[in-house]
């Protein structure tokens, strides 16, 4: 058994994707659009290959997407937690959950949805401000 992708229904496709591959870093792999379905797939990684995140399109949906907690986050390892969250900050996303132990963060996408930042190796050093900074929202 080999692991695929996990699916995300958005709501604005556009500002689902500057979330995910202009902030986050993630790369789109392919796109499928089904007019006869009005909707469209775009598929995310980390790198070719790589398990993806497909995020789901529909096209002429009014339809409030509920968050249940059946659904927990979606979990990617970064080379450096502080840099990676201080990028994030710099682009306008709010850091629900600091890093302030080195080793893990918490941000939600545009459609509200959990993702976790996970210190690569050893967690670091903790450091100002990251340490002093207290949780925001729910993760």
């Amino acid at each position: 058994m080999k692991f695929l992708h996990t699916m995300l229904r958005v709501k604005e496709l556009e500002r689902a994707l500057d979330f995910f591959v202009n902030k986050l870093g993630l790369i789109e792999t392919h796109r499928q659009d089904h007019p006869a379905g009005k909707f469209t797939l775009v598929f995310l990684a980390t790198e070719t290959g790589a398990p993806e995140v497909e995020l789901t399109y529909n096209w002429d949906t009014h339809e409030e997407y509920t968050y249940g907690r059946n659904f927990g986050h979606l979990a990617f390892g970064v080379d450096n937690i502080y840099e990676t969250c201080e990028r994030l900050m710099k682009a306008g996303v709010t850091i629900n959950r600091p890093p302030r132990d080195g080793h893990m963060a918490f941000v939600k996408s545009p459609d509200n949805q959990s993702i976790e930042l996970l210190q690569i190796g050893s967690p670091l050093d903790p450091q100002s401000p990251w340490n002093e900074m207290e949780n925001i929202g729910t993760w």
